[in-house]
């Protein structure tokens, strides 16, 4: 797709002069998003003369300090807004689900595992798991590559795999997840997590099989594993709105949860969202 100058300044780059422009739409927070928030926002814009949103990234933990600031519109988030984070607020928080993320665990494509049990996957973030042999792999030692703490997806590892537990201090934090692909691309023994859509059709990595416990069928993250819920590491992606939401607000997400959105995340590596999620979505945002 063509862009302009200013759809490559105000998206890629959000300028601090855009930012500080009455009128333009603000959008901040998860890394897992970005890219796909940013070509919505785009296709938007380009069906919407006159419509200016800026999209920038800096985790989910960044996006919902600056939504309870008053410094964006919409917070894009891998994970639930937390209660104190809602306190914080002083008002209504809107949730909208925007798509589902199959979380992804990469392995260098050249190494000989296959598949892990959620148990194996906390011991090895945990650094009770050392060695790849001990997986039935070479006998190498495993490198271990994670997120920033201000990250969805960091707080979502620690909630669902590590069972509130810390992380290994062997971890090395990563800005975000096309930095832990590019990781694990250039080290044998390197294992990450990263949202489905950094995967889509990559060849430079190799996803893991996951089951949920040790002996039991394991499973990709896949449409259908995700829609049956046999992947057992899917989570909801969300965007949150402070307040009434606006008409601007609304409009914007009524594109994204739309059939040509919805297409474009799908595009991207993400995944449908259900019944369920999506009457919610129209309850929020007023939708008969």
């Amino acid at each position: 797709m063509k862009k302009t100058n200013l759809f490559f300044i105000m998206i890629l780059f959000a300028s601090s002069a855009f930012a500080q422009t009455k009128g333009v739409l603000q959008i901040k927070g998860s890394d897992t998003m970005v890219n796909t928030v940013q070509e919505l926002a785009e296709q938007y814009m380009l069906k919407n003369k006159g419509k200016k949103i800026s999209v920038t990234g800096g985790g989910s933990g960044t996006g919902i300090a600056a939504l309870i600031n008053g410094t964006c519109d919409i917070a894009n988030s891998s994970r639930d807004i937390k209660d104190k984070e809602k306190t914080a607020a002083k008002g209504t928080v809107n949730e909208i689900t925007l798509a589902i993320d199959g979380l992804s665990i990469i392995v260098n494509k050249n190494n000989s595992v296959k598949e892990l049990s959620l148990a194996q996957l906390a011991q090895i973030f945990k650094g009770e798991i050392k060695n790849w042999k001990e997986l039935g792999g070479k006998d190498e030692k495993i490198s271990l590559y994670g997120r920033q703490a201000n990250s969805g997806t960091y707080d979502f590892f620690i909630e669902h795999i590590l069972n509130k537990t810390d992380f290994s201090g062997n971890v090395k934090q990563m800005n975000g997840n096309a930095q832990i692909v590019e990781a694990v691309k250039n080290s044998k023994s390197a294992i990450g997590y990263v949202g489905s859509g950094y995967v889509k059709n990559s060849s430079d990595v190799k996803v893991l099989n996951i089951s949920k416990a040790k002996g039991e069928k394991s499973y990709a993250p896949t449409k259908l594993n995700i829609s049956t819920n046999k992947y057992p590491i899917s989570r909801p992606l969300y965007q949150y709105v402070k307040g009434n939401i606006s008409k601007e607000v609304k409009d914007f997400i009524s594109y994204e949860l739309g059939v040509d959105g919805s297409k474009l995340m799908e595009e991207h590596g993400f995944f449908p969202i259900s019944k369920a999620q999506r009457a919610m979505n129209n309850k929020v945002l007023g939708i008969k």
